[in-house]
Formats: structure tokens, C-alpha cells, sequence
């Protein structure tokens, strides 16, 4: 199957699409600070510079794109149809990085919390309540690893 738009036309969408202060991670941050909760932003230090970090509770945050970061089962993730092998070596080597770097942060006594895409669009909205418990869940679990999926 062909690409319907040019290789030009396709880089330039690419490049436009963002790796950090994305709409869903805006969202959360909006979210936290209402709820009187303050964090750091990308902190260069940690692995995986995490989207959000609450030094405090020694928790990190990443708020993950359901494509980039190949959320199975999700309404917002679907394979591609064109140069499948580049995007699925994309997608897992994606998915590798994040395993090691949430190992790394557990392994340095950090909580990791995960809230994909989903669990903030339209359809999923997150609302302060679920956010709130699911914060509460990390910093009280001896699970150093929650997802808040949608």
C-alpha cells in the first residue's frame, strides 16, 4: 500500500508532532496543580526524562502517546498500513526504552506512574476523582508501577 501523501508533505507532518507539552500531558498538569500538587517538568537527571515529577513523593509521572508508545487494545493505537517493519521496530524499540527506563527509575527508589493518551480524550475524559486516586494508588502501593489506561 502506498502513502496518499508525499514524502515531503509526510516529513513535514511528522516533524510538527511534539515529544514533550502535548495536549494530554497539559491535561494532567492542569489537573495536578488544581489539585494542589507540585511538580518539576522533564527533569534531565532522571531516566527517560519524565513528563512530570513530584519530588515530594518520589514519584514520576509519564504521560504516553497511545500510537508511540504501542498501547495494545486501545482505540487510539492501530499498526500502520505502509512501511510496517520501520514502524513496528519504531514502536518496540519505543516500548523497550520505556521498560528500562521505569526499571531504572524503580531500581533508583522512584514510583512510576504511567496515564496514557487515552484516559485523557474526548471520549475518556479524566476527571480530577481518577486522577486524584490514581495518584493516591501510586503513592500508597508498594507496586512501584501503575497505568491509568483508558
Amino acid at each position: 500500500m502506498t502513502d496518499i501523501v508525499s514524502p515531503e508533505k509526510r516529513s513535514a507532518m511528522m516533524s510538527g508532532i511534539r515529544g514533550k507539552d502535548t495536549k494530554p500531558e497539559i491535561i494532567v498538569r492542569r489537573l495536578l496543580h488544581r489539585l494542589g500538587y507540585r511538580f518539576r517538568l522533564h527533569r534531565k537527571d532522571l531516566p527517560g526524562k519524565p513528563d512530570i515529577v513530584l519530588p515530594k513523593w518520589r514519584t514520576v509521572i509519564f504521560v504516553n502517546g497511545c500510537y508511540w508508545h504501542g498501547h495494545g487494545d486501545c482505540h487510539l493505537f492501530r499498526p500502520p498500513k505502509t512501511r510496517t517493519e520501520f514502524w513496528t521496530n519504531k514502536i518496540e524499540s519505543n516500548r523497550a526504552r520505556d521498560q528500562r527506563n521505569h526499571a531504572a527509575l524503580k531500581d533508583a527508589g522512584w514510583r512510576v506512574l504511567v496515564i496514557w493518551e487515552c484516559a485523557v480524550s474526548k471520549k475518556l475524559s479524566l476527571t480530577d476523582k481518577q486522577l486524584e486516586i490514581a495518584i493516591a494508588t501510586a503513592l500508597a502501593s508498594s507496586e512501584n508501577l501503575i497505568e491509568l489506561r483508558g
